[in-house]
């Protein structure tokens, strides 16, 4: 495979990823996690702003096609977290400290994006497992952007967090030639023959 055909085939398996992993728990409505912006992540890390932002998109725009419209709207959050993380691992190593500050940035920045979205469009209920906590919230007489944003906040902190880490976790073993097609500044301290990036 060509390396410039290399980052269209893999941004398709990155955005597969995303609706597999983000279908299967919003069918679950596990509370406080989403995974559907792992393969976001992933593709950001390795090609860069520009196909992460289209990953991301992408993602939202297709799972609205195929199932659910109302992850269309959202298509901007994940195409901010797609041009973000391509941003900084353009200018890190994508190693587990690097992860960890780009999950708390996504953190906060991702709900700050999506709260208004989120009320603005549906009042605050998207049918996902944090609507729960947002309805407990609002009960208790909580305004209705402290009631949607809070659980999103939360919810954030452990979902990005934890896709940042195990995408570092996996660039750190992906094949050497993998990360020569990527041909970004993840080739700086990426695992090479003989080579292994210090976490």
């Amino acid at each position: 495979m060509s390396q410039k055909t290399f980052p269209l085939v893999f941004s398709g398996i990155c955005i597969a990823l995303n609706l597999i992993l983000g279908t299967t728990v919003q069918m679950l409505k596990i509370p406080l996690i989403f995974l559907d912006t792992l393969g976001t992540i992933f593709g950001a890390v390795l090609f860069g702003p520009v196909y992460g932002g289209a990953i991301g998109l992408l993602t939202n725009v297709i799972q609205g096609m195929l199932t659910n419209p109302r992850d269309i709207p959202f298509a901007v959050v994940n195409l901010m977290i797609g041009v973000i993380v391509g941003l900084i691992a353009r200018r890190f190593v994508f190693n587990w400290g690097t992860a960890l500050a780009t999950g708390l940035l996504l953190a906060v920045v991702a709900p700050l994006v999506g709260t208004p979205i989120a009320i603005w469009v549906y009042g605050g209920l998207t049918g996902g497992g944090t609507d729960f906590i947002f309805l407990w919230l609002l009960q208790s007489g909580q305004k209705i952007f402290t009631a949607a944003f809070l659980p999103r906040i939360a919810g954030n902190l452990i979902d990005k967090i934890a896709c940042a880490l195990l995408v570092a976790t996996i660039v750190r073993y992906l094949p050497a030639d993998i990360l020569a097609k990527a041909g970004n500044t993840l080739l700086k301290g990426a695992r090479k023959p003989g080579n292994v990036t210090p976490q």
